[in-house]
């Protein structure tokens, strides 16, 4: 009989991702971005038919896909890297050299909108106000530009665009918890939610006609909510609706409805409203996470979403039916061999429910260890979508431990403000009672944890291994901020209008800082350290890695430091990846 062997981490890893999709408009062409062969490139697949082939060969992340009105060319924004400085770009319907759209190196272009006609692109861009953005119209035909809306307040940002050119919604971001929405018409702008000294947010809206936007919004709520505003008399009206938290949505102009994104809590669901006849109903999904849909003329819905155990795949609606056009999959593993996890809550320190993913390892494979791991954010949540590593760590023996700690999102407004001001103390508390929990409950063993996180998830891990070291064998931290100080001053312009409120100001807030950076705890972090960091990431800059590694190796601390040099605050290209996971594994088996 023939033997194989165990799958290595390449199977794992070798597991194709979607960044974003468009469709034509005679819904003939399906177009994507995709690393099949391992760097990101746009493909398509040309419907019925589903075999891809790829349409660009430049190797970069594209951050979004918009094919033009007229079905002539798709407009695709791509950065450098990782470096996140999105430019904008025509690229051919059946492939080729890509032309300079909107291109300036040192500025970023974002959420390009056509004009009905697809003469003119309407987009936001750091260009002339890299703190507060502007709004602009280019005329494709012309080559002119003009400005539209001047950024100030807080970052501003282009929502929608109405048939006639006449009026356009924006938004300005006071705080990930703070969003306002407004019509801009003839230079005046109007306020879409009703004015109210309480934050609230603003997530998505449109026009459906001259007359009417409607908006996702949790003005006066907890949760989002379908709204309408009356564009003639100014007015705001809740729709009522289901007990849901609705985050996005989009228009079917051919049943004349609404489909609706609920992310409440782990999961999404999805809602139909229909505009003439005010019903609701739900529809069955393939996944358990939505990331993207696309409605076409005729109807038809496509879809982009994942489960835990199955990365993104496109998928069709006919009829009652989902149909599968993509089928990533990890390549020689079985989906018995996968680990779907099981939704846990617990108190925390002052009563507080957390909710929490545990992703347990096999009985016949675990090695009893158990891997605590903050997300990302912090006003994000981990929830039941596909993440390679995770499922490659569980496989390997290793439970994984993913709490949604205060702050996180998709548990309503007052949840996810609890982490603004309190970087270090709620959601630190929110973690350790976790694997106090965790511990009671036989699920994990106090002598056999590891500590992994990535961004604000890396943050944590270098915070707890700080005020926490005896609860870890050893800490992994993926891009984390190490120096809360450095942090806010070195972020993207574009954020700096939020980071009072969002982490602190340098001089009020000197003495929270200082006691919520991981910096601080130098002589504690005793345990044995995996620090990784993209040399092009802009969120977390180098150096906020580099002045940990640096401390840390003075003090003689064991310390191993991987520098990724084409990448920025992520991995967008698969080797790199490989190489991270390859090096975590090394680590966990070497202290294990």
């Amino acid at each position: 009989m023939l033997s194989f062997k165990k799958p290595d981490v390449e199977q794992f890893f070798k597991v194709f991702n979607i960044e974003d999709f468009t469709l034509s408009p005679d819904e003939k062409q399906l177009v994507y971005s995709t690393n099949l062969t391992g760097h990101y490139n746009v493909w398509a697949m040309d419907l019925p038919n589903q075999y891809p082939y790829p349409l660009t060969f430049n190797n970069q992340s594209c951050h979004g896909l918009k094919y033009d009105p007229n079905g002539d060319y798709i407009l695709a924004s791509f950065d450098h890297d990782g470096d996140e400085l999105t430019q904008l770009y025509a690229l051919p319907s059946r492939g080729g050299e890509i032309q300079d759209v909107r291109v300036e190196a040192e500025h970023r272009h974002l959420s390009p909108k056509f004009s009905k006609n697809g003469k003119r692109i309407y987009y936001t861009s750091t260009k002339g106000n890299k703190t507060y953005l502007n709004i602009y119209c280019y005329d494709l035909e012309t080559k002119d530009e003009r400005l539209l809306i001047e950024g100030a307040e807080a970052s501003t940002y282009l929502m929608d665009v109405s048939s006639d050119e006449e009026s356009i919604i924006t938004l300005k971001q006071f705080s990930n918890t703070h969003t306002l929405a407004y019509i801009v018409q003839n230079g005046e702008q109007t306020q879409l939610t009703p004015k109210t000294d309480k934050h609230h947010t603003v997530d998505s809206a449109f026009f459906i006609d001259a007359k009417s936007i409607y908006l996702v919004t949790d003005h006066g709520e907890d949760n989002g909510y379908l709204a309408h505003f009356d564009i003639e008399s100014k007015s705001f009206t809740k729709v009522p609706g289901p007990d849901m938290h609705f985050t996005d949505m989009y228009l079917d102009e051919k049943e004349n409805q609404l489909y609706l994104l609920s992310s409440k809590g782990v999961e999404d669901k999805l809602y139909t409203f229909c505009l003439e006849k005010k019903e609701w109903n739900e529809v069955d999904i393939p996944v358990s996470i939505i990331d993207k849909l696309v409605v076409g003329k005729s109807g038809t819905v496509f879809l982009l979403g994942k489960t835990a155990t199955k990365p993104s795949n496109i998928y069709q609606l006919g009829g009652e039916s989902w149909l599968a056009l993509t089928n990533n999959r990890i390549p020689a593993v079985s989906d018995e061999d996968l680990s779907e996890p099981e939704i846990i809550t617990y108190p925390s320190f002052d009563g507080l429910e957390i909710e929490a993913l545990f992703f347990k390892a096999k009985k016949e494979v675990s090695n009893g260890h158990v891997i605590l791991w903050p997300h990302g954010g912090p006003q994000a949540s981990e929830r039941k979508f596909f993440r390679s590593y995770f499922q490659f760590l569980v496989n390997r023996g290793y439970s994984i431990f993913a709490p949604n700690f205060r702050g996180s999102s998709n548990y309503g407004l007052a949840y996810m403000k609890m982490v603004e001001g309190d970087w270090g103390h709620g959601p630190r508390l929110d973690n350790i009672h976790g694997l106090e929990w965790m511990i009671d409950k036989g699920y994990a063993d106090r002598e056999k944890i590891f500590l992994m996180g990535g961004s604000y998830g890396g943050y944590m891990a270098l915070l707890l291994h700080g005020r926490h070291p005896d609860y870890f064998k050893g800490v992994i931290d993926i891009f984390g901020v190490s120096n809360l100080f450095s942090f806010i001053d070195s972020v993207p312009d574009h954020w700096k209008p939020v980071m009072k409120q969002w982490v602190g100001d340098p001089v009020e807030d000197k003495e929270r800082l200082t006691i919520d950076s991981p910096i601080t705890y130098l002589d504690t972090m005793t345990k044995p350290m995996l620090i990784i960091q993209g040399a092009n990431d802009p969120r977390v800059v180098k150096q906020e890695s580099d002045q940990i590694v640096e401390a840390l190796i003075e003090k003689g601390r064991d310390v191993e430091y991987l520098v990724l040099e084409d990448e920025g605050h992520g991995f967008s290209k698969k080797e790199n990846e490989i190489k991270v996971f390859r090096a975590i594994l090394n680590f966990l088996e070497k202290h294990m």
